[in-house]
């Protein structure tokens, strides 16, 4: 590992991470040039600073939640929109999922049903793997080096850790060329549902080391309902949640056990916050658009600042309209048609969101999609994420040679 090797002529080194990132530096939105890399190569020498203390690489993350309401997925669906894969842009994807089965009595008590989080992995493989292999000439406006063409070619995007609880199910994918970089994955459920204990809510979260930064995402489904106090419900969840959720400690190393104890922490799902308005006035402005004032009446944005459950926890400028509830195959809410017998016409709300805390995480966009899968929206977020590596220890395992000849 510490070993000093020696380069031949037209070689140098750098991290295997920059090797992707050549290749595709046209594609890739704000990198312009290897200065991702922060502190690890000189662009003149090829070289590391001396001196052995740590550096940082950037990662993008793109994560998302989706309640798909016990819609199982056509053989044929497009997930290219949702996960934005034609750009090529992102080296880790988070996908959290909500109700991926109807939440019956024989889904919440009885064996699981697997063979739905069998399909969404399947597609969401598809298609981050389907355009790996085009766009194989932009490396000769960069280079002619045989490695980076096999490196371009070799790359592809594996799921690293998959889990289902009940309706509950989050996935976590990235490049193969990082895997060797991971340690210490782990998952945790948590049910909070009937009983206090059930599966129909609650959270999956996986946790990971990735170099020397440890990451944890938590997927949740809180408590559902717009009565007056079910505000209460969700938040004792959120708190359950945060309290039970627990990871086996390092024998070598000391490791965080408890969500909040990680560098970097994305909590995502469908929340079910709604708005504290009286629903005539919510309806009204719904239909002016006017997301300013129905946001200054948020359940969770009223949360923030009590510091009750939430305290240290950010979220990105909210733009875009109420994900939920809506009708089926429409762009229109559902309260806009006629109910059936005993249906309850739900207010629209932002039910669906995204929270993230920790030193070196930046969430750069925060958006939506039109899926009309189901009666929500998706909602997505992507992430500069700065992570620690040693500088003695990764230097053998993270760099690879480049040759101008074949090996």
């Amino acid at each position: 590992m510490g070993e000093n090797r020696k380069l031949g002529v037209g070689q140098i080194i750098l991290p295997r991470l920059v090797t992707s990132k050549l290749s595709h530096r046209h594609q890739l939105c704000g990198h312009r040039s290897i200065s991702e890399i922060s502190g690890v190569v000189d662009e003149t020498l090829g070289k590391r600073p001396l001196g052995g203390q740590n550096d940082t690489l950037n990662y993008r993350v793109f994560s998302s939640t989706w309640n798909v309401g016990g819609m199982a997925p056509s053989n044929d669906l497009d997930l290219e929109d949702w996960l934005d894969s034609r750009a090529n842009s992102y080296d880790i994807y988070v996908l959290g999922f909500q109700e991926i089965v109807q939440l019956n009595a024989r889904n919440v008590l009885g064996p699981r049903n697997s063979c739905i989080s069998t399909k969404w992995n399947s597609l969401i493989g598809e298609t981050l793997n389907k355009r790996r292999r085009k766009g194989a000439g932009l490396h000769q406006e960069i280079t002619n080096s045989s490695a980076i063409e096999r490196s371009v070619q070799e790359e592809h995007f594996r799921c690293i850790m998959s889990k289902q609880m009940v309706g509950i199910f989050t996935s976590v994918w990235m490049r193969s060329n990082l895997r060797p970089y991971i340690h210490h994955l782990n998952v945790s459920c948590v049910g909070s549902g009937i009983m206090g204990y059930l599966g129909n809510k609650g959270s999956v979260s996986i946790r990971f080391m990735l170099h020397e930064t440890s990451f944890c995402f938590v997927c949740c489904h809180l408590a559902s309902g717009g009565k007056q106090g079910d505000v209460l419900l969700r938040n004792f969840d959120a708190a359950d949640i945060l309290a039970r959720t627990r990871f086996p400690g390092g024998a070598a190393q000391e490791l965080p056990k408890k969500i909040l104890n990680h560098d970097q922490v994305v909590l995502l799902g469908d929340l079910n916050y709604r708005i504290s308005l009286k629903e005539a006035e919510t309806r009204l402005l719904v239909e002016d658009k006017n997301w300013s004032i129905l946001l200054e009446n948020d359940q969770l944005l009223l949360e923030f600042p009590t510091g009750r459950h939430f305290e240290g926890w950010q979220e990105g400028l909210i733009t875009f309209s109420p994900t939920y509830k809506y009708h089926p195959n429409s762009d229109q809410y559902h309260w806009c048609f006629d109910a059936a017998p005993g249906e309850k016409k739900r207010v629209p709300a932002w039910c669906d969101r995204i929270l993230w805390r920790g030193k070196g995480l930046k969430q750069i966009q925060y958006y939506t999609c039109n899926y009309r899968l189901s009666d929500h929206r998706p909602v997505r977020a992507v992430f500069h994420a700065e992570c620690e590596i040693r500088g003695d220890a990764d230097c053998a395992c993270g760099c690879i040679a480049l040759s101008s000849t074949s090996e």
